[in-house]
């Protein structure tokens, strides 16, 4: 049945996501859409397994070279919010991050300093601590090496790393901050752009999406899905195949997809140089994607209804096409809204 589904030769990228498509083959039947699929709950082993991969962690974890501390969170969330990381002074990261609007910023695109927009949207920073690669194009290994990027680039904040430290370091308050966060260099100078992008990364972490109807009918209250909404979680998991991107409790694989959107037309933000034709971008985090809009790398779907549509046939076909789209998938209507209210259930009310 899978087979039939998704292209010959799918690479899901999770051994817990392959062994749960074995069971959805093996009760296929019990998953049949006539006209809908079932309600997950009802399906307790496979609500097993499922928990297996969706439950939320407990912890979050930190690289051991750079151990978080109380001090460098709290010296990273004043420095996200200060401008004198930009050049003109005028921006901060959390003027394109906005919490309300899940760390983004309600458009389809950043601003450009130019008075252009960026080429990209501005993703969430929401749950980072568990990401494998950062930006777009997944460039940055690390939320240190992501924290950089935005600081330097000359349509972003447009900032030089000798100015920034010039000005931090004449500010005797948040200079003692420093020496707080960063103790083992208290006889030299704490003030430098290693720590600056540690003390972000630090802060960054913490972006934690608050916990949803889902992660409670995940940790086992049937209830807290609708009869729709569970649908529509079948949905995701069985024919439409969402589930071999959106494998996790982040609902992403951190890997890079061409979903069959049209081909990028330049490289001016956050991409490497040599992407002017790039087709295949990272897996978005579905979190908190109520407040996130618009969608896709490029910001060019308003609404879930149509990104639905777009994975619903509306793709272009290319070589390069990801295998883990499904073809001819033929959601019916009542199908679409029933996985679009799934969907809005991976969003705090």
């Amino acid at each position: 049945m899978r087979a039939r589904l998704i292209r010959t030769g799918v690479s899901i990228h999770s051994a817990k996501v392959r062994c749960i498509l074995a069971l959805l083959v093996v009760g296929s039947a019990s998953y049949s859409l006539a006209p809908i699929q079932a309600a997950p709950a009802d399906k307790p082993v496979l609500m097993a397994a499922w928990r297996n991969i969706f439950t939320r962690p407990k912890t979050i974890p930190t690289p051991p070279n750079t151990p978080s501390t109380s001090a460098k969170v709290e010296l990273g969330k004043l420095l996200f919010h200060d401008t004198r990381l930009s050049g003109p002074q005028d921006r901060n990261c959390a003027t394109c991050h906005q919490a309300d609007l899940g760390y983004s910023n309600g458009k389809a695109r950043g601003p450009g300093r130019d008075g252009k927009d960026l080429t990209r949207n501005v993703p969430s920073l929401q749950n980072l601590a568990w990401a494998k690669r950062f930006f777009w194009d997944g460039r940055a290994q690390s939320l240190e090496e992501q924290a950089s990027g935005p600081i330097l680039n000359a349509l972003e904040m447009a900032g030089n790393w000798p100015e920034i430290t010039a000005r931090l370091k004449a500010d005797s308050a948040i200079t003692e901050l420093f020496e707080r966060a960063f103790p083992q260099t208290t006889t030299t100078d704490p003030v430098t752009p290693d720590h600056i992008v540690e003390a972000l990364a630090a802060y960054e972490r913490t972006l934690i999406s608050p916990v949803t109807r889902f992660d409670r009918f995940i940790a086992g209250e049937a209830n807290a899905l609708s009869t729709f909404e569970q649908q529509g979680f079948a949905l995701f998991v069985g024919r439409a195949g969402c589930v071999a991107c959106h494998g996790s409790w982040r609902f992403t694989d951190d890997r890079l997809h061409d979903i069959g959107l049209p081909a990028s037309a330049g490289s001016t933000d956050h991409q490497s140089d040599d992407t002017a034709s790039q087709t295949s971008f990272k897996t978005p985090s579905l979190r908190e994607l109520r407040y996130s809009a618009p969608y896709m790398h490029d910001g060019s779907k308003t609404t879930l209804e149509d990104v639905i549509k777009h994975y619903n046939g509306g793709f272009t076909e290319r070589p390069s096409l990801s295998r883990n789209i499904v073809q001819d998938l033929n959601l019916t209507a009542t199908e679409r809204r029933a996985l679009i209210a799934f969907l809005n259930t991976l969003s705090s009310d």
